[in-house]
C-alpha cells in the first residue's frame, strides 16, 4: 500500500486495515514460532488492568503471550518492517514516536478479548497499535475477528485474522475487541510509543 494512502486513511478514520503487510514466507515462519512456543510451554496467560490491579481474567482476555526479542531471523525481519512504519509515522503523522514493543498473542478456542482501548489517556505513552495476523485459511465460521467500535458502541468493522494482514489504529481512541475464536488464533500485537504522555491527538497534523 502506498505510504500516502495508509497515512491518509489512518489520519481520517483513526484506523486502517492492510492486507499483505508482510509476505507469506515471513507469516509462516512467525506462525511456526508461536506454535513452537506453545508446545514448549513458553507462553504465559495475558493479564488485564494496571499496576497492582493487574490480574488474569480469562473471561475478559484469553490470549497467551510472549514478548518479541529479535532472537530469530523472522523476528528480526518483522522488527525491521515495524521500524520502517514507525519512521514514516514519526516523520509524517505522529512526531516523537520513538519506540516499538510487540508480543506474540495466541488465543485458544473459545477465548477472545472484551471491548477495550489499548492505552489510557493519562500515564501511557502508547499512540499507535498494530495487530498482525498469522493464520492460514481462516473461514468466517472460525470467528476470532477483530471488531472496531464507534465511541457510542456501534460496531464499525470486522477484520478477518488472515495471515499477512495488519490492522493499524490509534491506541487511545479506538475501541476494539477480539471476538470469540473457534480455533487456535495466532497474531502479533505491537504498540508504538512517544517519549512523553501528551494527548494522543496533539501531534496528528493531518486531522
Amino acid at each position: 500500500m502506498p505510504v500516502g494512502d495508509w497515512l491518509d486513511r489512518l489520519a481520517r478514520d483513526e484506523r486502517v486495515v492492510w492486507p499483505g503487510f508482510i509476505d507469506d514466507g515471513l507469516a509462516d515462519a512467525l506462525r511456526r514460532e508461536v506454535y513452537a512456543l506453545r508446545n514448549g510451554r513458553h507462553l504465559r496467560s495475558a493479564r488485564v488492568g494496571r499496576g497492582q490491579e493487574r490480574r488474569h481474567d480469562p473471561a475478559e482476555r484469553g490470549d497467551r503471550i510472549r514478548w518479541l526479542d529479535g532472537a530469530t531471523p523472522a523476528q528480526q525481519a518483522l522488527l525491521q518492517r515495524l521500524e520502517e512504519i514507525r519512521r514514516q509515522l514519526a516523520r509524517d503523522l505522529i512526531p516523537g514516536l520513538f519506540e516499538t514493543e510487540a508480543h506474540f498473542a495466541l488465543y485458544p478456542p473459545g477465548t477472545g478479548y472484551a471491548r477495550h482501548v489499548d492505552a489510557f489517556r493519562a500515564g501511557n505513552r502508547r499512540r499507535l497499535s498494530l495487530v498482525l495476523y498469522l493464520n492460514r485459511h481462516w473461514r468466517g465460521r472460525d470467528g476470532g475477528e477483530l471488531a472496531f467500535y464507534a465511541p457510542d458502541g456501534r460496531e464499525l468493522e470486522r477484520v478477518q485474522p488472515e495471515a499477512g494482514t495488519a490492522a493499524l489504529f490509534l491506541s487511545q481512541t479506538v475501541p476494539h475487541a477480539v471476538l470469540p475464536t473457534r480455533r487456535w488464533r495466532a497474531s502479533i500485537a505491537c504498540w508504538m510509543r512517544l517519549r512523553d504522555s501528551a494527548s494522543p491527538l496533539d501531534s496528528l497534523a493531518r486531522f
